[in-house]
């Protein structure tokens, strides 16, 4: 069930980003993302009755235990450091065009 409803979100949105609120990592990526598209979905997990069961099926899917965990355009970009190497690469603008986020 879980997997599932990540599956959708993620589908649903050109941009996702599943979250933690207290997580300095997550404003990071959040804050970087933000200032680059307004089409950003975020799910906080903590803030979720069922974030447990998301991280975990995150983790299942992705392999990526942690977050945040990015995706952009139905593709799993990784964590914050991948996220913000993608962007000193000057990659993540493309993506997100790609994706039609901006």
């Amino acid at each position: 069930m879980a997997l599932s409803k990540a599956q959708q979100i993620v589908s649903q949105s050109p941009v996702v980003v599943f979250s933690k609120s207290y997580c300095r990592y997550c404003k990071k990526v959040k804050q970087l993302l933000g200032s680059l598209t307004q089409n950003l979905k975020v799910v906080e997990l903590d803030q979720e009755g069922d974030g447990a069961d998301l991280q975990k099926a995150l983790a299942e899917w992705t392999g990526q235990r942690t977050v945040p965990n990015v995706f952009i355009n139905g593709k799993h970009i990784g964590g914050c450091d991948d996220t913000i190497a993608l962007n000193s690469k000057g990659q993540l603008l493309s993506l997100l065009q790609e994706a039609g986020a901006i």
